[in-house]
């Protein structure tokens, strides 16, 4: 009876391994009872596994999905992403890649890692797979340059972060229209002087004068009847847009704001991502992919200038290095407390938030940064997230082929899932005001590579704050410059001092410091005029 038993069970096993190798023979798949996006190698055959390592958590859903979409569409390899911590990033990829069974096969890393990364022998020079186009026909020269090391293409571009001029459109509509309305007031009393010096009075009968019909319909006419329509509105708001740090003041001095209204011009002057377009095109370090250790100029008249005007926009706007952030700031214009900005793109779906949650109450707009005043121009900086194929991955191929895909061809709806504007060209977007940051992304400074200028931006932040807090421009500027050198070569270096005359407020920014109140407070002539 017990042999019996024993034989049935062998004979039940041998039938179900009989079924499986039959299915498997077939080509068919074992399918799990339900459907996750869990991502899981097959039950029988082999797949090559592919690690993408990341950092930012806010890509998670989107590269599982884009993993997913994928696999489904490959037999001999699956993608698994990896969320890891960004500090020591690196570090961490470098001792995956040595000591661990599971090889980070391709990262996301932000370009001003990337000399880093190639030394270290993390990063390998792409391969651009047979039938797909150019770099040129994806992406700008800002993004191939970013994603460039010694001529070198180590990364595709994937997505950026640069910053923008934010403006309340609501506040520059209603001005707009009171201004317009003004002028037609004024256009419609000259031409009832100029008719009645020429014509005299009208009269129903001989000396008696007519009562002006018109008058009373005009005085009670709305801005419609008067002639304002909503495209002379859109044209008059375009005109006020500054295109100068100069025109901003200048508005500043004529703008009769709102009550809630506490600045016309704010921004996170302790950030130095919202701070340099002072100064971004007239200091180069590394050149246009970052990577030139022979191409560093930091000490400049032209920097110096741009340093100086603004240094002198602290009397005008009183801004406290100590006590700024960004958070803050964009909180404020959220509510409604100031007119114009500078921000990131996070800025775009948190207002968007804010609109659909009702705290956001005004239609808002983007615009290229303005430029420090008529001679000086200003350009942003720029950090771009690229998707590098690790040098020590066995499966290089199979990794670029799916860096590909995930930045060339996958990219449509990375910015409705995640809030990234993608550096692949030719995306439309719903919301329009993404177009202001990819054009100041296409004229952006690139953060560099260079392992010997890590410390560049804590030190440019640290001479920003002492210059907007009355240091000289001159002196910081010249100091930062031989510490930076000295980094690259090795040795003491000293730069030759440049004479640049000091310049009057009103030579700097024309006759707006005249106009200002008296006190140049910025609070106040930032806002109201009384």
């Amino acid at each position: 009876m017990i042999l019996r038993r024993r034989f049935l069970t062998v004979l039940l096993i041998a039938c179900m391994v009989g079924a499986l190798y039959a299915i498997s023979s077939a080509g068919l798949s074992v399918q799990p009872a339900e459907e996750t996006e869990e991502i899981e190698a097959p039950l029988f055959g082999h797949r090559e596994t592919l690690y993408l390592w990341y950092t930012d958590e806010t890509l998670t859903d989107y590269l599982n999905s884009v993993a997913v979409s994928y696999n489904d569409g490959q037999e001999d390899v699956q993608v698994i992403p990896v969320y890891t911590s960004g500090a020591e990033y690196l570090e961490t990829i470098n001792q995956a890649s040595l000591h661990s069974e599971e090889v980070p096969d391709l990262y996301i890393v932000g370009n001003d890692s990337l000399e880093k990364a190639y030394l270290a022998g993390l990063a390998s020079e792409i391969r651009i797979p047979e039938g797909v186009p150019p770099m040129q026909d994806f992406y700008t020269e800002t993004s191939i340059h970013a994603a460039t090391y010694h001529d070198k293409q180590i990364g595709y571009p994937f997505y950026f972060e640069t910053s923008s001029f934010l403006y309340n459109k609501t506040y520059l509509e209603d001005w707009a229209r009171a201004q317009i309305e003004a002028e037609l007031d004024v256009a419609a009393a000259e031409a009832a002087e100029a008719e009645l010096a020429q014509n005299g009075p009208e009269t129903d009968e001989p000396g008696e004068e007519t009562t002006d019909k018109a008058s009373g319909d005009e005085a009670e006419a709305g801005p419609e009847e008067n002639g304002i329509d909503e495209a002379a509105v859109a044209a008059r708001v375009e005109e006020t847009l500054p295109e100068t740090i100069d025109d901003i003041l200048a508005f500043a001095d004529v703008y009769d704001a709102p009550e809630q209204v506490e600045a016309i011009f704010k921004w996170d002057v302790s950030d130095i991502f919202y701070n340099y377009f002072f100064v971004g095109n007239y200091i180069d370090v590394g050149g246009s992919a970052g990577d030139r250790d022979d191409s560093i100029n930091i000490y400049n008249e032209d920097a110096i200038r741009c340093m100086r005007v603004y240094q002198h926009l602290n009397q005008f706007f009183s801004i406290d290095t100590e006590e700024i952030s960004y958070g803050d700031v964009l909180q404020d214009f959220i509510d409604g407390k100031i007119v114009y900005t500078v921000v990131t793109t996070d800025a775009l779906a948190k207002i968007e938030e804010a609109k659909k949650n009702g705290e956001f109450q005004y239609e808002y707009g983007t615009s290229l940064i303005p430029n420090v005043n008529e001679e000086l121009v200003s350009k942003s900086l720029s950090v771009t997230q690229c998707v590098v194929v690790n040098g020590y991955s066995e499966h290089k191929d199979m990794a670029n082929d799916f860096a590909v895909y995930l930045s060339c061809y996958n990219v449509d709806n990375l910015y409705d899932r995640t809030g990234k504007i993608p550096a692949r060209t030719g995306i439309t977007f719903e919301n329009p005001n993404v177009e202001a940051f990819i054009a100041e992304y296409g004229k952006s400074a690139p953060n560099p590579k260079m392992i010997e200028t890590s410390n560049y931006w804590v030190e440019m932040e640290i001479a920003f704050a002492r210059i907007w807090e009355g240091n000289d421009a001159n002196a910081e500027l010249k100091a930062l410059s031989e510490k930076i050198m000295t980094q690259i070569q090795g040795e003491a270096y000293t730069e030759e001092y440049i004479d640049v005359p000091e310049e009057s407020p009103e030579e700097e920014n024309g006759e707006v410091e005249g106009e200002m109140d008296g006190d140049g407070d910025g609070s106040e002539a930032g806002t109201e005029n009384e």
